[in-house]
């Protein structure tokens, strides 16, 4: 690891300056080869705050520019870090529910990514803030040394992001404005008036990449009363496919938009 120690001093040089993010980057792909870097930051349900990232201008338009536009209220690292998951490195498969890569997030957005693998480094800056430091690759999954070795100066790594983005965890401790709380409201107008509060949790989950069985333990009922649900869903909504759900919600988070502008 002396590799890593030469680049661990460059890290400690460069906290608390703008050269940190990418300096944090090149360290970690010092020792662990990968195509990609995005540090997102994660404050409830408001927008991600885009905090590093080292794409080309055309795959910073889909990894950032749209995941911002509401895709992100899908993504499980998103779900990781407002949720209960520990801080650490997680590769994006362990915290995934069942059924994400069959789902309509994952064939809509996700798969235009063309990655092999996401892994990312959870780390709690602030009880307000988290942030996901996500590693990626476009020919082959991490193995299981590469993610010892990551996982090995983690330490680091936690350190370095809580000292250099502290005060924008200060700074995000302001209202989330209106149109960023009205995102998270678009699972809830899907159907308003026509579903009932169950169906829409049912919507929300089977979105997120939740197969029935995992969907009926998390609401406590049966597989079967599940796929009821989504008949009945399906119905009153006058589709027919899991795809067009996803139109829906996209359209549901378009008019919670407009609807917050007004």
């Amino acid at each position: 690891m002396t590799k890593w120690n030469t680049q661990a001093a460059r890290i400690i040089d460069s906290l608390e300056s703008d050269a940190l993010p990418a300096v944090l980057s090149q360290a970690l792909n010092s020792i662990v080869e990968f195509d990609f870097t995005v540090i997102f930051g994660y404050v409830g349900n408001a927008r991600p705050l885009a905090l590093f990232d080292d794409f080309s201008p055309k795959r910073r338009v889909m990894h950032v520019d749209d995941y911002q536009e509401g895709p992100y209220l899908l993504d499980p690292f998103y779900l990781a870090a407002t949720g209960d998951v520990e801080p650490g490195l997680w590769r994006l498969s362990e915290i995934a529910p069942d059924r994400f890569y069959q789902g309509e997030y994952f064939r809509s957005y996700y798969a235009r990514t063309g990655l092999a693998e996401e892994i990312g480094f959870l780390v709690n800056v602030h009880e307000n803030l988290t942030t996901v430091l996500s590693l990626m690759r476009k020919d082959r999954k991490f193995s299981k040394t590469e993610m010892k070795t990551l996982k090995s100066v983690w330490p680091v790594v936690d350190a370095a992001c809580r000292r250099h983005w502290r005060d924008t965890a200060t700074e995000m401790l302001e209202p989330v404005p209106l149109a960023d709380m009205n995102i998270e409201r678009a699972f809830r107008e899907i159907g308003e008036g026509v579903l009932t509060p169950r169906e829409r949790e049912v919507v929300e989950l089977t979105l997120r990449g939740h197969s029935a069985d995992a969907l009926g333990k998390l609401l406590g009922i049966s597989s079967g009363t599940v796929r009821i649900h989504r008949r009945n869903i399906y119905a009153k909504l006058r589709i027919s496919s899991q795809g067009e759900l996803f139109s829906v919600f996209i359209a549901a988070l378009a008019n919670s938009s407009l609807n917050a502008a007004i």
